[in-house]
């Protein structure tokens, strides 16, 4: 999905498994997979929420998933780790730069306390 544009459109280079028994099988599990294992068990859980999922793109920026339900969206990066400060940046700075206010929320694997304003 265009964010700006709201024109959404099919992306090929991403496929998410509903069984990741399955995937590991496929693919066989590698520790470096972990991120991608992740986003793969957010995606499902989103699904299973009820949400539509797309990918948010707005030129050189992207967000994991844009999730609707009933008229609502959903912004969701995900990242294993956002300590690496060039990360942190990609994965707050694509979702604060959306001009709406919808909710937008990073999942990670790392302890982070509170909300972010302005990180």
């Amino acid at each position: 999905m265009d964010m700006l544009g709201k024109k959404q459109f099919q992306i090929g280079e991403k496929y998410y498994f509903e069984d990741l028994g399955i995937r590991n099988a496929i693919r066989s599990f590698r520790v470096t997979d972990i991120g991608q294992v992740l986003e793969n068990v957010v995606c499902h859980h989103l699904l299973v929420c009820g949400y539509t999922l797309c990918i948010g793109r707005d030129r050189d920026k992207e967000v994991d998933f844009v999730a609707e339900r009933n008229g609502e969206k959903l912004y969701v990066q995900v990242a294993y780790s956002v300590m690496d400060s060039k990360i942190h940046e990609r994965e707050f700075g694509n979702l604060l730069a959306i001009p709406d206010n919808y909710p937008k929320i990073v999942v990670t694997m790392d302890e982070l306390e509170g909300g972010l304003s302005g990180y």
